[in-house]
């Protein structure tokens, strides 16, 4: 029997099982669980159901051994930002608020009093985003400042479900970076940085790094799985575990994760906190072994996906991309990363009235997203190379958004450099990597990259083809 790694790979919509073994030299994956997930109204607030999160975890291992398969080691990856609070006895206090939730943003300001936006962004590396972790806890501190005062541990969101697995409770260093408390110099908490904002310090612990085991299973959880395992931390980011998995090993690529959100970026030993690059919003989130995944954050097909929904699921997302390519072109453009299309209560209301068309076609509409998102990539690739201080010579899409062909034939047309898409499960792929390497499978990130570029399907495109 060969030995399974499970995958717990946790997105804003949905999340999965998913168990990866080595097999005559290739990585094999089996998806043997998915649920669904997202925010929903509590107490005024968007809100994430961490129990619901939790039990659906304990579900998929479940699952795991009703088919025959039972891991030996696991990892859980979620998006980052977001957080609970638990107290001294390790409950929960108040709710796990989402970062498509108004809260935070009614806190910038606060922050910025304190500690001036490049300052943030000098002490930290990280993009200023208005749902950053920095600015929800000022305004949990603003509205419920009886739940920092009662707190002793703050979990990101993979961590808290480990923590529900182990009873361990350990803070990640590629999630903890995503939301702006983390020195960009040390790689711990900025401890002056969170002090001279009130918040206790009590509650930011040394950070764990991926690759680093978190423990093995409670006994009420054992019990309720019907086998033991060890948890290892990923990079519990979402988009740190698939950067992990990009299919090459030259210093010279570019990386677009495409989902819900796209990140585009490039890897750096070496971060680059000047001017320029804290204003053209780059960012310096935590990968593994101490590398920065430099990037930015786009909307994605966060638009498209939201499109989809209001029109009730009737049509597919391939009908939907077919439609915009029938078309072929428009004359409308958006800006991709405006304010209004984070979480407007209509997604194509909003796109209507940043293009001032009330009666745009659906056609359009879709075409415009699309053509809009390639050229919102065309511009970052153009980014990237004036900051990069090196030559970039290729352009990989790795995650869900890799199979959409259209999207990524737009792109290459905007590109001087070959653009390759794939493997669409780059974020599982990397979650697995990380406990392969902390279990000696493979010896280095070169050669487990080069275990993918073999493993999975890695399509081409050239401009104009």
């Amino acid at each position: 029997m060969p030995t399974y790694y499970l995958a717990v790979d946790i997105g804003a919509s949905s999340g999965r099982h998913i168990l990866g073994w080595v097999e005559n030299g290739k990585i094999m994956l089996e998806e043997v669980y998915r649920f669904p997930n997202g925010m929903s109204e509590k107490n005024g607030h968007l809100c994430w159901d961490y129990e619901g999160l939790a039990e659906s975890v304990v579900a998929g291992m479940k699952r795991c051994a009703e088919i025959g398969k039972i891991p030996s080691y696991m990892g859980i990856d979620t998006w980052g930002v977001d957080y609970v609070l638990l107290d001294k006895n390790g409950d929960v206090i108040g709710d796990a608020i989402g970062y498509r939730d108004e809260q935070a943003t009614s806190a910038t300001e606060d922050v910025y009093k304190i500690v001036p936006k490049a300052e943030l962004y000098a002490r930290t590396g990280i993009q200023i985003l208005d749902y950053n972790t920095v600015f929800q806890l000022m305004a949990r501190k603003k509205e419920h400042p009886e739940q920092l005062e009662e707190a002793e541990t703050l979990l990101m969101m993979p961590d808290y479900l480990g923590y529900t697995l182990t009873g361990v409770a350990q803070q990640e260093y590629t999630n903890a970076t995503t939301g702006g408390l983390v020195s960009l110099e040390t790689g711990e908490w900025d401890m002056e940085l969170i002090e001279k904002l009130g918040y206790p310090t009590r509650l930011f612990k040394k950070l764990s790094q991926p690759c680093e085991v978190l423990g093995t299973l409670r006994e009420d959880v054992k019990a309720r799985v019907g086998y033991d395992l060890t948890v290892i931390h990923p990079a519990s980011h979402d988009t740190g575990s698939a950067v992990l998995a990009v299919p090459t090993n030259s210093e010279n690529a570019i990386y677009l994760s495409s989902g819900t959100w796209s990140l585009m970026g490039i890897e750096r030993k070496t971060p680059n906190a000047s001017v320029e690059s804290f204003e053209k919003s780059f960012t310096h989130e935590g990968g593994v072994d101490h590398r920065f995944r430099y990037l930015t954050n786009i909307m994605g097909l966060w638009i498209i996906q939201s499109i989809r929904r209001e029109l009730g699921g009737k049509y597919s997302f391939a009908e939907l991309c077919d439609m915009a390519e029938a078309l072929g072109d428009t004359q409308y453009r958006i800006n991709v990363n405006d304010q209004s299309f984070l979480a407007p209560k209509s997604m194509m209301q909003a796109i209507k009235d940043y293009c001032g068309a009330e009666d745009m076609p659906l056609d359009h509409m879709l075409c415009c997203v699309y053509h809009s998102l390639a050229d919102y990539y065309a511009k970052t690739v153009e980014n990237l190379k004036t900051l990069a201080g090196k030559p970039l010579d290729a352009l990989h899409i790795i995650g869900g958004g890799s199979k959409d062909g259209y999207l990524n034939k737009l792109t290459a047309q905007r590109l001087d450099i070959p653009v390759y898409a794939g493997p669409t499960e780059a974020t599982a792929i990397g979650n697995i990597l990380a406990q392969m390497l902390a279990t000696d499978v493979f010896g280095s990130i070169a050669e487990a990259r080069e275990a993918v570029f073999n493993s999975f399907d890695v399509k081409k495109y050239e401009r104009g083809v």
